[in-house]
């Protein structure tokens, strides 16, 4: 698979129902999410829609097929966390470990740092034993990718019949001085900045 085939470009609400159909499989056979339903395609939609209020959403794309996405979204609600944003991403269940997960990724920290957003948090699943429904490929994912642990909680989902950890891994990505720019939501990025970060236009 050619790098120069798949193109990144931000998601929109049209692309709803394909990126549902990446994430349904997660919700149903896996502990990945601790979501138990697949939401409705309507539901889903107004998600896509209030994290593209302030955040980047976006998706890898061949010749047509969406092939992954990711997206961050508010680490907490509160003013002083304005400078952390917690991060999600999904890869077609026949595309993972094709390296399509490092190119999201990878643009949505460049969009991340131009936003003026300092700390990227991802919220993970963890098995204390592995087993068929979680295994810790996507903590050893982040740590690749520059993120360090910072805390676990134990025993705090329960999917499938068994107690799941959560834990929590950070990348601080920019500086944290004494007056921060403000964080610049991203429908007010400018299309020539996001071309530079490896997007595609629409």
């Amino acid at each position: 698979m050619g790098k120069e085939e798949i193109l990144i470009r931000a998601a929109t609400t049209y692309d709803a129902e394909k990126i549902l159909e990446i994430y349904a499989p997660y919700v149903r056979k896996t502990a990945i999410t601790f979501e138990y339903d697949v939401p409705e395609p309507e539901d889903f939609r107004d998600r896509m829609r209030d994290i593209l209020k302030k955040y980047p959403y976006i998706v890898a794309e061949r010749n047509g097929e969406i092939l992954g996405f990711a997206y961050t979204s508010t680490f907490k609600g509160r003013a002083a966390y304005d400078w952390a944003a917690e991060t999600s991403i999904y890869v077609k269940e026949s595309k993972r470990k094709t390296g399509i997960g490092k190119r999201l990724y990878n643009v949505l920290e460049g969009i991340s740092k131009t936003q003026n957003i300092l700390n990227l948090n991802a919220c993970i699943a963890y098995p204390e034993t592995e087993d068929e429904y979680l295994t810790k490929n996507s903590v050893h994912f982040h740590e690749h990718l520059g993120y360090q642990e910072v805390g676990v909680f134990h025993k705090c989902g329960y999917k499938f019949g068994i107690w799941y950890n959560m834990m929590w891994m950070e990348k601080l990505i920019g500086e944290h001085s004494d007056n921060p720019h403000a964080v610049i939501p991203f429908p007010e990025l400018e299309a020539e900045t996001l071309r530079r970060l490896g997007m595609s236009a629409l």
